[in-house]
């Protein structure tokens, strides 16, 4: 205000002839001052209320939806409409070319160890070696390390067999194997690359996609164990889910379990060491890749980027390396036998759940670079940098608030992530990758009935009460939300 005022009287400005002039003048400035400042906020508002009003009531796509808000935001942010056009198309491309053959390699992957039954051979090994009573945690590890390839949805389905098993043989809870089980799944599936969320997040915010994997896998261990102890819980809460109990007598429990597994040996699962080198070898080598960057940033390896050894493993260490090196390992040495024409089909299996995913990132994407060549990001970071909260938690807010409103996490966390990461990149002193992580954990809030995974755990755990669907699966999630919440503050105060 006072700086249009002294707009107003500065040196060579006309003599004012009457108040009414001069208070006309003053309007004339302030409106001006309202249309530059506010609009853009106001058009992103509106943006996003698009958005989700689109997506939730019409029958428009979600990918078409978010293109929608980015012209919206993108004129009223000051753009051209052809500028729009211009800014949409190369925020896609760059986000694309970023992630989108990361993301086709780790469904290809995934598929693979589906079809191979190395998941189901991950989580007998882990229950041999926990032993009994322990079912739950060697679940919960199971789906942490099943989760990074495969889709949580069908490691769910694939898995929940065992869980019935287990809770027969051992006469265990169902909910407390099951929800064990799907909580080790949805974390891993949430926070950690190359999961196409996480990829997609990495690819706006411009991290590393070993870094976000590294503090990913670190931060869903807590969340994980929270779940877990959660879910044992639940065997108190709702002893008669008990499956010996419901299904079988107790006399046919340990034939019931000799069936399975008989089922499962004609099935000839692989090694436990075929079936981890697929997951192990690329994460393996995308870390290598990540602590060279660190080694080369001090003064003793400074200079020697060009050495062999780096050289070397930086280029293996590169994510779409990595993932190339992992499909090939998994094609010759889970499935050796199957036909050349079985395993392209189901490789191409695997990519056809990847079109949509794409779609919708390269749309973040766009989203994103409307919002960072506009004003309005300009303008929101004026006005977070002021607020008394640390601006990694925006993107959290945005993600929770999304993932409440929609359910997909998906969608939460790359449309979280459009909007934040540019307003974010022009404060300084953030960590991009730290308010990554918070975009992501965000998405954990309270999974309930807008959310395809709550209906897939639920459904398969015959659980029909809606209130003991509640109980069962929204509370867990929203514990390993503020678990995650707790993880992405201590990550901001150490990095």
């Amino acid at each position: 205000m006072l700086k249009n005022h002294q707009e107003l009287n500065r040196p060579g400005a006309e003599a004012l002839p009457t108040p009414f002039v001069y208070l006309s003048r003053v309007i004339q400035i302030e409106m001006r001052f309202l249309m530059e400042f506010y609009i853009p906020i106001i058009g992103l508002g509106v943006a996003v209320f698009t958005l989700i009003f689109l997506v939730l009531r019409t029958r428009v796509h979600v990918l078409i939806a978010m293109l929608i808000a980015a012209i919206i935001a993108g004129i009223s942010g000051g753009l051209t409409m052809s500028g729009v056009v211009d800014v949409i198309t190369k925020g896609f491309g760059t986000t694309l070319g970023n992630i989108g053959i990361v993301i086709g390699l780790g469904c290809m992957m995934g598929r693979i160890l589906e079809v191979s039954g190395a998941t189901e051979q991950i989580a007998y090994s882990l229950i041999k070696c926990l032993g009994k009573r322990r079912e739950e945690w060697a679940l919960a590890i199971t789906g942490y390390i099943v989760s990074i390839p495969i889709f949580v949805n069908s490691a769910f389905v694939i898995l929940y067999p065992l869980v019935k098993a287990l809770a027969k043989k051992g006469q265990r809870n169902v909910l407390t194997l099951g929800v064990s089980l799907a909580g080790g799944l949805v974390v891993t599936h949430h926070i950690v690359p190359p999961t196409p969320g996480p990829l997609g997040v990495a690819g706006i915010f411009g991290v590393s996609i070993g870094s976000m994997m590294l503090t990913g896998m670190i931060l869903a261990v807590p969340c994980v164990i929270g779940m877990t102890c959660y879910a044992k819980w639940l065997e108190k809460k709702y002893p008669e889910y008990q499956l010996n109990d419901m299904e079988e007598p107790a006399e046919n429990l340990q034939q019931v379990h000799q069936q399975y597994m008989a089922e499962k040996e004609q099935k000839s699962l692989p090694s436990l060491f075929l079936s981890l080198l697929p997951i192990v070898v690329p994460i393996v080598l995308i870390l290598i890749g990540v602590m060279n960057a660190v080694l080369l940033k001090s003064d003793e390896f400074a200079g020697k980027e060009n050495d062999f050894y780096f050289q070397i493993f930086n280029f293996l260490g590169s994510p779409i390396i990595a993932l190339a090196i992992s499909v090939l390992l998994a094609v010759y040495t889970l499935v050796p036998n199957v036909s050349k024409y079985d395993v392209i089909e189901h490789l191409e299996t695997g990519l056809k759940s990847v079109g949509i995913i794409l779609l919708v990132s390269g749309a973040g994407g766009a989203l994103g670079a409307v919002l960072n060549e506009s004003s309005t990001g300009t303008i929101l970071a004026q006005y977070i940098a002021k607020l008394p909260i640390t601006p990694v938690l925006i993107p959290f807010i945005i993600a929770t608030l999304i993932r409440v409103i929609q359910g997909s996490g998906t969608v939460a966390m790359i449309t979280a992530a459009s909007i934040s990461a540019p307003v974010i990149k022009q404060i300084p002193d953030v960590n991009m990758l730290v308010a990554a992580q918070a975009a992501m954990v965000g998405t954990l809030f309270f999974s309930y009935f807008n959310d395809c995974f709550f209906w897939v755990v639920n459904r398969m755990m015959g659980i029909k009460n809606v209130r003991q669907q509640v109980v069962i699966w929204s509370i867990p999630t929203t514990i390993a939300w503020g678990i995650g919440l707790c993880g992405v503050l201590l990550l901001n105060l150490i990095m």
